[in-house]
C-alpha cells in the first residue's frame, strides 16, 4: 500500500470514528432526557394527586374557618386553571405555591380544635402527608436524573453534540426559600 491509501483509509477510519461517536452520544442524550420525562411523569402523577386533595381539604377547613377565608382562598388562587395545560414548569411554579397554601392550611386548622378532630379532615391530611413524602421521594429522583442529563449537556465533549441538536439543560425541582424547606407539618 502506497502512502496515499494510507491516508485515506486512516481519514475514513477517523471519520467513522467520529460518526459512531456522534450516534452514540446522541442516543445517550435521548435515553436521558426520556429519563427525565419518565422522571417528571411519575413525580406529576403526585404533584396532580395534591393538586385534586386541594378543594376537598380547603372546603372542610372552610366549614370551620369561615373568617380565614383570604387564607384558603390564596390556596385555591394557586391551584386554579386545569392542570393538563399546564408546562412542566408552570406545574413546578404552581405546585411550589400550593407548599405555601398547605403551610397556612395547617396554620389554621391548629386554631380550631374540632376540626383537627374532623374525621373528613384528619382523613384528608392523612392522604395529603403521604402525598407529600411520594412528592418528595419522586423530586429526589427527578432531580438526580435531572443532574445526570445536565452533565452531559454541560461537559465536553458531549456538549458539542448537545448543540448541534438542540439539547438543553432541563430546570430541576427545587424549593426557593427556607419557610418552604422545611415538611409540611401534619397535626391533629
Amino acid at each position: 500500500m502506497n502512502s496515499t491509501t494510507i491516508i485515506i483509509i486512516a481519514v475514513v477510519a477517523l471519520i467513522l470514528l467520529i460518526a459512531i461517536y456522534i450516534g452514540a452520544t446522541y442516543n445517550a442524550f435521548i435515553r436521558k432526557r426520556n429519563s427525565v420525562d419518565e422522571a417528571f411523569a411519575t413525580m406529576d402523577v403526585y404533584l396532580k394527586k395534591r393538586w385534586d386533595l386541594i378543594p376537598n381539604l380547603v372546603s372542610t377547613v372552610k366549614g370551620y374557618a369561615k373568617h380565614e377565608a383570604e387564607t384558603l382562598e390564596k390556596v385555591i388562587a394557586a391551584r386554579n386553571g386545569g392542570y393538563n395545560n399546564l408546562s412542566d414548569e408552570e406545574k413546578i411554579e404552581a405546585n411550589k405555591e400550593i407548599s405555601k397554601g398547605i403551610a397556612s392550611i395547617n396554620v389554621v386548622a391548629e386554631q380550631y380544635p374540632d376540626l383537627k378532630a374532623n374525621q373528613n379532615f384528619m382523613n384528608l391530611q392523612n392522604q395529603l402527608n403521604s402525598t407529600e413524602n411520594d412528592i418528595a421521594n419522586a423530586r429526589k429522583f427527578y432531580n438526580a436524573v435531572v443532574k445526570l442529563y445536565n452533565n452531559k449537556v454541560q461537559m465536553f465533549p458531549s456538549s458539542i453534540i448537545a448543540s448541534m441538536f438542540n439539547f438543553k439543560a432541563k430546570q430541576m425541582f427545587a424549593v426557593e426559600n427556607t419557610a418552604e424547606r422545611e415538611a409540611v407539618k401534619v397535626e391533629f
